[in-house]
Order: C-alpha cells, then sequence, then structure tokens
C-alpha cells in the first residue's frame, strides 16, 4: 500500500465531505446547548447543571453517528452506483488504498467534527458556570471519536457489497446491538436456555462491543476506568477496525465492475 495515494483519497474525501454542509452541524450543536443552558434552569429543580453535562454529551454522539452512518454508507456505495469507481480504479490506485483513504478521510472529518464540539460543550460550560471534570471529559471525547471511526469502518464494511439504505440500516443495527451486547450475554444466561446462551455469546464475539469506548456516563462524574483497561479498549478498538477494513479491501477485490 503506497501511503502518497493513500493519503491524496483521505485529503479528497476529507475536503468533499467538510464541504458538504457538516459545518452547519457544528453551528445546530453550539445553538441547542445556548438553549439547554438558557431552558434547564426553569423546568429542572437544581439538576440543571448535571443534565446539561448529560445532553450535551449525548448530543455530540449522536451528531458524530448521524456523519458516520450516512456518509460512511455512501463513501463506496455512491461512487459504485455512479460507476465512478471504473475510473478511479483505472489509475494506479489498489482497492486496499482506495478503502482505507476513504476510511481515513471521514475519520479525519469525525476528528475535527468531536474536538470542535468538545470546545464549545466545554466554553458553554465554563460561560455557563457549571463545574465539570475536564480531563475526563477530554478522555471521553477521545474515545467517542475511536468509536465513530469503528462505526465508519462498519459503514464501509456493508456498503461495498449492499444498497445505500441496507447498509445504513444494517450499521444502525450494528450500533444498536454493540452497545448491548453485554446485555444480550446476560439475558441469554438468565433465559437457562442452552441454545439462547450460545446465539447471544456468538452475537457478543461477533459484535463490536461498543459500550467500552462509551465513557460519557463515567465521565460526568470525572471517574474512568484504569490506564490499563482504557489502552485495553483503545487497542480493542483499533484491532476491530483493522479487521473490518480488511474484510471491505477483500469483498471490494472480489466485487467486478
Amino acid at each position: 500500500m503506497n501511503a502518497a495515494r493513500t493519503l491524496v483519497i483521505t485529503t479528497n474525501v476529507f475536503r468533499e465531505v467538510m464541504r458538504d454542509r457538516v459545518l452547519y452541524l457544528i453551528g445546530l450543536f453550539a445553538l441547542f446547548l445556548v438553549a439547554c443552558l438558557r431552558l434547564l434552569p426553569e423546568i429542572a429543580a437544581a439538576t440543571e447543571n448535571k443534565i446539561l453535562l448529560d445532553v450535551g454529551l449525548a448530543a455530540m454522539s449522536l451528531l458524530g453517528l448521524v456523519i458516520a452512518v450516512f456518509v460512511g454508507t455512501g463513501l463506496i456505495n455512491k461512487e459504485i452506483e455512479k460507476r465512478t469507481v471504473l475510473a478511479l480504479l483505472a489509475k494506479p490506485i489498489s482497492r486496499t488504498e482506495f478503502i482505507v483513504g476513504k476510511h481515513l478521510g471521514l475519520s479525519a472529518v469525525l476528528a475535527v467534527l468531536v474536538a470542535t464540539m468538545t470546545a464549545i460543550y466545554m466554553a458553554i460550560l465554563v460561560f455557563g458556570r457549571v463545574p465539570f471534570p475536564a480531563g475526563s471529559i477530554l478522555v471521553s471525547s477521545l474515545y467517542l471519536f475511536l468509536q465513530l471511526s469503528l462505526i465508519t469502518a462498519v459503514a464501509i464494511a456493508f456498503g461495498v457489497f449492499t444498497s445505500s439504505l441496507l447498509a445504513t440500516l444494517l450499521t444502525f443495527a450494528v450500533y444498536f446491538m454493540g452497545n448491548f451486547s453485554r446485555d444480550l450475554v446476560t439475558l441469554g444466561t438468565l433465559s437457562k436456555n442452552p441454545a439462547i446462551e450460545n446465539m447471544t455469546r456468538s452475537l457478543y464475539l461477533v459484535l463490536p462491543d461498543l459500550a467500552r469506548l462509551d465513557l460519557k456516563n463515567q465521565a460526568v462524574y470525572g471517574q474512568l476506568p484504569s490506564l490499563t483497561a482504557l489502552l485495553e479498549n483503545a487497542l480493542y478498538g483499533i484491532l476491530y477496525i483493522v479487521a473490518l477494513l480488511a474484510i471491505a479491501t477483500f469483498v471490494f477485490s472480489r466485487r467486478e465492475f
């Protein structure tokens, strides 16, 4: 894989997505937080600070998910549907460089999006004189980016061999099931049915355990896992991304255009 060619694809994806009104979401996020800052004291009885902390992190996660899923599923699929992939692959670009470049480009957009929203979030908290654990929130934002990058890899993997609509639905399904995969194992154990237990354990092994990368509920209290656990979870996310991109590349290399 040639790093220079991959960087060219990454840069092109980054520019295209950033021009596609993504920055409007940042403005929407800022307006939403300002509205919450003004309205929460009137409807929340002495809990507005905690609610604002929770709502801000949840909004960051939701907006990032929307970009990762809807843009990620179309990165490859739209190229295939419009047949522009033929012109791209006619150039000296391998399919691995194509897939990795697409993923890195959207991941770069998500990095800018998460960093900007985190800065706005913390600025509004400071302006509203809301106490918050800055270090924990920064770590939570970093792991949110890693989670969104993993979801982007899922979206690309589905987008390689299905339609945009189906890829979107499947990616959302993986996201929701991945966040509750541990609960599925617990439910399987409680059922006392060997078939259900085996099925839930298999789902847990196959689906990404996204709860590992979701730290927002702990971050608002200034509590985070140990450094060892954080490093293990980060490595888990990275390895899962690499595996998904490898699968996407393998499937894409078998497609005929």
